[in-house]
């Protein structure tokens, strides 16, 4: 074993002594250009190597001076395939007498969450049924086939263009579900395959680019429901959630009447979340980052829909047709995604365990076969975040041994009837506006 490191140490050389650091020569390691972290006890200087991560800078950032062992094992497929690109930034290692995890971590829980995970590697959970989402991407492009055949039997009248709307939205919202398990690499064994279909679910079947869900969607998955971290929580100024409105309160801060905003979200978060928000995202990413192939996606998408209905409603019937199915699969999005994470803790950084942190952000939504359907399996949504790269059929299956650890050590395994969790997302709401006014008021 090696010296004591000193900050600034450059990549440790082949053969010999890795030199030792301490959590404190570790810590002041988080700043912008300046990143360390630790993956089973190996430290990495990743400052220069952090802009060509394929999951983006920020994901990898998210965890500087942290043991990221954890998330490194959640988010990665072929570990060994990894650390290739790991050991040329290597430049130590912790120090034999410094714990595996920096500050006041629960060092038990975290070794049974890691049995745990080599206990569901060792169930072959891990491992996809292909049949069941080639099921999945058939009823999907069935679903197109029947849309556009209801109006080429039917004609464009009131009663059978509702009709597609409503089977057009219902379609695009099991492709958000689809392209999500190959975003998570949870479908095919090969990393490359599932961005590939990941890209033709994403452009082709939606119009939108596959860089630009993965870049927005690991981080929420790394830092949930993380102020600044977490960018489906980072809402403000718009909506304020958890510890945002004490914060706007007491800095006398009123954009918008946050007291109300149970009410006015009903305006602004579901019909438009994916009509406005996420197409003018999601366009700016394509352009600033010069994704041209996912461009070409999208531009395919658009061609076929118009294409498809421009000859039954003209340019504005098929724009109108357009509106409607993305307002309606925006209502399922906001409230399928957001029924686990909104009635949360959302916070600051806490520096908590892989496990305590996902299990503080997230909760379960009672199973039936018509809600995993309807919700993608995110009703399992504990089993999938501590596990992101296991195949949602899998999550039954691993959720007693969750359940157990969870019983283990005191940590709350919460599970909601449907409708509870969709009326919870707008209590939570109302209860961030109440506590904003009151602290407004009287600070």
């Amino acid at each position: 074993m090696g010296d004591v490191g000193e900050p600034g140490r450059g990549p440790a050389q082949p053969g010999a002594p890795l030199p030792t650091f301490r959590w404190e020569q570790i810590r002041p390691h988080n700043l912008p250009g300046d990143k360390w972290l630790v993956i089973e006890r190996r430290v990495y200087d990743i400052s220069r190597w952090a802009q060509r991560h394929p999951g983006g800078s920020r994901l990898i950032g998210h965890h500087g001076a942290e043991d990221a062992t954890d998330a490194f094992h959640a988010f990665h497929q072929d570990l060994n395939f990894v650390r290739k690109f790991l050991q040329p930034l290597l430049i130590g290692e912790l120090a034999p007498e410094e714990p595996s995890q920096d500050g006041p971590q629960n060092a038990q829980l975290v070794e049974d969450f890691r049995a745990l995970r080599q206990a569901a590697e060792d169930m072959k959970l891990f491992e996809a049924k292909p049949a069941f989402f080639a099921l999945l991407l058939g009823h999907i492009l069935a679903m197109e086939v029947l849309a556009w055949l209801t109006i080429y039997l039917l004609g464009p009248g009131w009663v059978p263009s509702t009709l597609a709307a409503l089977v057009l939205a219902t379609s695009q919202a099991q492709c958000w579900c689809l392209q999500h398990d190959l975003g998570h690499t949870s479908v095919f064994r090969k990393s490359q395959w599932n961005h590939l279909a990941q890209q033709f679910v994403m452009g082709q079947l939606k119009g939108f680019s596959a860089h630009w869900w993965n870049f927005r969607h690991f981080q929420h998955h790394a830092k949930p429901n993380i102020f600044h971290k977490d960018p489906d929580v980072t809402v403000a100024p718009v909506f304020l959630l958890g510890e945002s409105s004490v914060e706007y309160g007491r800095k006398k801060r009123r954009y918008l009447p946050y007291n109300h905003q149970h009410l006015y979200f009903f305006l602004i978060g579901p019909p438009l979340l994916t009509l406005v928000n996420f197409e003018v995202e999601n366009l700016a990413y394509m352009l600033v980052c010069m994704r041209w192939m996912d461009l070409l996606w999208a531009a395919s998408f658009y061609s076929r829909f118009f294409l498809c209905y421009i000859p039954f409603y003209g340019v504005p019937g098929a724009l109108l047709l357009f509106v409607a199915v993305r307002v309606l699969e925006s209502h399922w999005f906001v409230w399928i995604t957001q029924m686990n994470h909104i009635p949360k803790e959302i916070g600051h950084e806490k520096h908590r365990d892989w496990a305590s942190s996902q299990l503080a952000a997230t909760c379960n939504v009672e199973p039936s076969l018509f809600i995993d359907w309807f919700s993608g399996h995110l009703n399992f949504q504990i089993e999938h975040h501590l596990f992101p790269t296991m195949p949602r059929h899998n999550y039954r299956r691993v959720a007693p041994l969750v359940k157990a650890l969870c019983a283990k050590h005191g940590l709350n395994y919460e599970v909601k009837p449907f409708l509870t969790a969709l009326v919870d997302i707008v209590g939570s709401l109302k209860k961030s506006g109440d506590i904003w006014l009151e602290a407004y008021l009287h600070q």
